[in-house]
């Protein structure tokens, strides 16, 4: 099982960014998808999930309505669209397999700063 995360960078307060996550070894469209992130000196947290079948999403409180989890499974893919993003945002952001959380990527660094 690999996933590979990418899309991370460095962007002002209200700006926006995609992050991608590729996945492989496994057979992608079984499986829930979704995002956590870690800041420093904090817990990582889920930040939004979407299932298998019918693609039902769930997200933190404080990104509903600014961030928007998303699966390709011809591409094996899994995207989280963020926009009106804060300092608070800051963060690594890992991309992870199932409801288990059993698999993680390495991480993508999303930094929102003036």
């Amino acid at each position: 099982v690999q996933l590979v995360e990418s899309g991370g960078g460095l962007v002002q307060p209200g700006g926006s960014l995609r992050l991608s996550c590729v996945a492989s070894g496994f057979t992608f469209s079984d499986y829930a998808m979704s995002w956590h992130r870690q800041a420093p000196g904090k817990e990582r947290e889920l930040v939004a999930l979407i299932t298998s079948v019918g693609g039902v999403t769930n997200y933190k409180d404080s990104v509903k309505g600014r961030f928007a989890i998303s699966r390709d499974d011809a591409k094996n893919t899994v995207y989280l669209q963020m926009s009106s993003l804060k300092p608070e945002d800051t963060a690594v952001y890992y991309c992870t397999r199932g409801f288990g959380y059993d698999h993680w990527g390495q991480g993508t660094q999303v930094t929102v700063s003036s």
